[in-house]
């Protein structure tokens, strides 16, 4: 690396926004924000670092291995940069808001990883994010995930798809099955990669009833539209009633979304697992074409609150603002509103013209003593020129 690079080249996954983009991304933001106050989320900004107990807690090593620790030079205590904004919200929920009604909370805020979630991706994502405690039902489940297509909408998203599965199908079959946390976790790590042969091969070893070796031999291949539900509602009807409630769940769960948002193309996953460690109900993840990743995640993660003094049912989603920001600059973000350009002039009655077109949110450009460059070299498409006493606004 060049000598002078050292001084202005940025880590790799870590970027910034100029202008254009800044204010861009600040517009989204705000309409979001506004979406969401709508559904009656209210914003919440957590900070940028905590004690690393409260930053794992629910996540376990997922987080802890993404996250920048520091020690704090006052207590003598580890801190970590967030990596994930979620346990910060349930801390706030849990032990600063302590109702017992639900509660809805959003946030938007940068969070910093070790490594980024994808290949070439950012290390320090705007996480955005809706989070409803304190209900257990369906009907929080299907409110979250509707807020969430709703945000899609808002940002043009193309082509949805939601990809939506059950964590508590393949818990109930690993408790059946007998498995340790060893097993478990490796054929977890199977599930996720579809590696059939894989599973087919450790099934045949296993030495387990033949149903539990079905059942788990048949999960991986059960994904596809809403008639895989069909499919596998036939194939554990006479598996345990967990299993079956899950399904139910599922299946209600994923008509009430069709019939709201019947664009949303909908695949069902009984493997998809993504977060299994500390989800304990549906999961999902949204897809489009072209992206190459999910546009968003989320799913519901009861209990998290546990380790901050009250346990709460909770369900929520995240995204990135700067992913959402590729399919909504185009379309919903306008351009920077244009400028006057005003002279360096020592004027009462100037100052009171600029002084009324910023109040009328006019942007207003001054300039300086000594400048040089003219009002279309500052961008500038208009101009105030002054004209029997009086100060107007012209075309420049």
């Amino acid at each position: 690396m060049p000598h002078s690079d050292l001084y202005w080249a940025l880590p790799d996954g870590i970027s910034e926004a100029l202008p254009d983009e800044a204010e861009a991304l600040e517009q989204l933001r705000r309409q979001l924000l506004d979406l969401y106050a709508t559904w009656g989320y209210r914003l919440v900004m957590p900070p940028l670092v905590e004690f690393m107990e409260s930053l794992r807690t629910g996540h376990g090593t997922h987080l802890d291995v993404q996250t920048f620790k520091l020690t704090d030079q006052l207590s003598g205590r580890m801190m970590g940069v967030r990596a994930d904004m979620t346990p910060q919200i349930a801390r706030i929920d849990a032990h600063k808001l302590k109702t017992e009604q639900p509660n809805r909370l959003c946030y938007i805020g940068s969070v910093l990883r070790t490594r980024s979630f994808h290949r070439d991706g950012s290390r320090s994502p705007l996480q955005v994010g809706a989070e409803l405690f304190g209900h257990a039902g369906l009907d929080s489940d299907a409110e979250v995930i509707s807020l969430l297509l709703e945000t899609l909408a808002l940002c043009h998203v193309p082509n949805v798809v939601l990809d939506i599965g059950h964590v508590g199908i393949f818990r109930t079959l690993a408790q059946l099955a007998g498995m340790s946390a060893q097993q478990e976790a490796a054929f977890y790590d199977m599930l996720g990669r579809k590696a059939l042969p894989e599973i087919d091969a450790w099934l045949a070893q296993a030495n387990l009833p033949t149903n539990i070796s079905t059942y788990l031999g048949q999960l991986p291949r059960l994904n596809g539209g809403m008639t895989v539900l069909d499919e596998a509602e036939s194939l554990f009807a006479a598996a345990p009633a967990a299993l079956r409630t899950a399904l139910g769940y599922l299946r209600t769960l994923t008509e009430r979304i069709s019939a709201q948002f019947p664009t949303c193309t909908l695949h069902i996953d009984l493997a998809e697992l993504s977060g299994y460690d500390y989800h304990t109900g549906i999961v999902y993840g949204i897809y489009t074409p072209g992206l190459g990743r999910e546009v968003a995640r989320g799913g519901r993660y009861d209990g998290i609150g546990e380790a901050f003094g009250r346990t709460r049912p909770a369900t929520g989603f995240s995204t990135d603002l700067r992913t959402l920001a590729k399919f909504a600059l185009p379309k919903c973000i306008s351009t920077a509103p244009a400028a006057i350009f005003a002279p360096a002039v020592q004027d009462a009655a100037l100052e009171q013209t600029i002084h009324g077109l910023r109040q009328q949110q006019q942007r207003v450009i001054r300039a300086l003593s000594g400048q040089t460059h003219d009002a279309a070299a500052l961008g500038c498409t208009q101009q105030l020129v002054q004209r029997d006493g009086q100060w107007n606004v012209e075309a420049v």
